[in-house]
């Protein structure tokens, strides 16, 4: 009987390519641990090193052009505004760009169309702003496929991606860049229909929900200053009402003005109060200190016993193979160490990253105040200042006190050194203090509470009263009137029914006289 036996090439030659697969990503790894740049051509505003094409050098002819990318950015303008003002400038895009560099592959783009190369489109401003390339670090595996034989490479997200630090020079600072990420990740909306900046999007959070606040109309009349007419309320609350939270209402003018004024305490005291920097270096890490202390001693004291833990392996393992203790007991004394060793490494890893986390509060402690020195007798905010500063403000809802005021809390977390202390504000009233005016009756001076008041509190409640009156005396002649008209309507629906009885009897009478006849 004849038996098919199946070939074997087939089988050997996927293996072979399963081999060769693993030995050329193994390689591609290895290089990219090392920190070596291994794309086909350089990223817009790089060009390689001559000397090792693994190495990146700026390309001065492009770099002012990241460099102005990230500075919109950071002023607070989206992906839509920067790609106008690229746009309106006549900057060649990045394919363009390649193509004059000598690149092939990019010229298709640009057959129907000479102006397509002048025109940036968003993904291409966005993935600037994304990529890590641009503060000196290289980005890897942002697209892997799931095995050799799949054509597929589906995307990652930025947070996802492999990236070595510092292997080459950055166009930006590590700090600028991060600043950007975390604005294009906060949902920004800078700019309402009526004209208001909104410095603070993605900044502001209600203190007890979480969410965003979110800046809106206020309802009142037209104000001078379109901040004067804008207020923030919790996101949550305004989705789905007092059931999920409150309204945490603050003016926009008051946190405006209460941020602005702390920014330049600080600033101050940076630049010219050095007992109140040491005071506040001691007050954000005084308890740190003290807990660094208590876990460095925990430190050592668990590196000892994971030590001694070592040696009592090597000394069970030695009692087993000279055979002075049982199978039996080697196991219950092995599991009982090994569960001892795995419960000492865990907290080891978790002692270590706390104290890592103390001293780089400390160091930011310095940082946050050499940054802030620079910021001494600002007078405005803008996007750029507040997200170069703070990394989130925190609003309560407005309290009541004892003998009657309003008061809120407010919390700012700074960079480097996060909750410093918090501040309490009274809020301002709903209406706010307008130029004063001229009475349009008496001539004196006034301040009113709405922009389209003529009149002082005194002549508005005769103008009122008159408008009043007069308005009840139209009424009445309006009622007077109507009722005259009805009355005559009346009179000629009855003059109209006797008239009607009086035909009627005519005919009746004239009837009766012809059948008597």
């Amino acid at each position: 009987m004849f038996a098919y036996t199946f070939p074997k090439q087939p089988m050997f030659n996927e293996m072979y390519s399963a081999d060769v697969s693993v030995k050329i990503k193994s390689a591609y790894r290895a290089r990219f641990n090392q920190g070596k740049f291994m794309g086909v051509s350089a990223p817009y505003g790089y060009v390689k090193d001559p000397a090792d094409h693994n190495h990146l050098l700026i390309d001065d002819k492009v770099a002012h052009v990241v460099r102005e990318i990230f500075d919109l950015a950071l002023a607070g303008n989206g992906i839509s505004k920067i790609r106008k003002h690229l746009n309106g400038q006549h900057i060649l895009r990045p394919a363009a760009y390649a193509v004059e560099r000598g690149e092939t592959g990019y010229e298709r783009y640009f057959d129907d169309n000479e102006d397509n190369r002048y025109i940036w489109s968003e993904n291409s401003v966005r993935s600037i702003l994304r990529s890590p390339i641009y503060a000196g670090n290289l980005a890897g595996y942002k697209r892997i496929a799931a095995n050799m034989k799949s054509k597929k490479r589906p995307s990652t997200l930025p947070e996802e991606w492999e990236v070595i630090p510092n292997t080459h020079e950055g166009i930006v600072t590590q700090e600028e860049f991060d600043t950007v990420q975390q604005m294009m990740t906060s949902r920004r909306r800078q700019e309402n229909a009526g004209g208001f900046e909104n410095i603070f999007a993605g900044i502001i959070k209600c203190a007890d929900c979480g969410y965003a606040m979110r800046a809106m109309s206020a309802h009142r009349r037209k104000r001078p200053d379109v901040i004067d007419c804008v207020q923030y309320s919790c996101n949550n609350y305004g989705r789905y009402g007092n059931v999920e939270c409150t309204a945490h209402t603050i003016e926009a003018r008051d946190l405006f003005n209460t941020v602005l004024a702390d920014i330049n305490r600080f600033a101050d005291m940076a630049v010219s109060n050095e007992r109140a920097v040491k005071a506040i270096e001691r007050k954000l890490t005084e308890t740190d200190r003290s807990r660094a202390r208590t876990l460095e001693r925990e430190r050592k004291k668990l590196n000892k016993r994971l030590t001694e833990l070592d040696r009592l392996f090597s000394a069970l393992y030695e009692d087993k193979v000279m055979e002075r203790i049982t199978e039996r007991n080697f196991d219950m004394m092995s599991e009982k160490y090994q569960k001892e060793q795995l419960e000492v490494e865990t907290r080891l890893k978790e002692v270590s990253e706390t104290l890592n986390d103390s001293y780089e509060k400390s160091q930011g402690v310095r940082d946050f105040l050499s940054l802030i020195r620079s910021y001494q007798g600002i007078k405005e905010l803008d996007a750029a200042v507040v997200n170069a500063l703070i990394d989130k403000i925190l609003v309560s809802e407005r309290e009541t006190l004892a003998d009657g005021t309003v008061q809120q809390e407010i919390r700012i977390y700074y960079k480097f050194i996060g909750f410093v202390g918090e501040l309490h504000i009274t809020p301002t009233r709903r209406w706010t203090a307008l130029p004063e005016k001229h009475c349009a009756v008496c001539g004196i001076d006034f301040t009113p509470k709405s922009a389209v008041a003529k009149y002082c509190p005194v002549c508005s409640k005769k103008v009122q009263r008159e408008k009043s009156n007069e308005s009840k005396r139209r009424s009445r002649e309006r009622r007077r009137r109507v009722c005259i008209e009805l009355s005559a309507k009346h009179d000629l629906l009855i003059s109209n029914s006797e008239k009607g009885v009086f035909c009627a009897r005519a005919t009746s009478l004239r009837a009766s006289r012809s059948l008597s006849m």
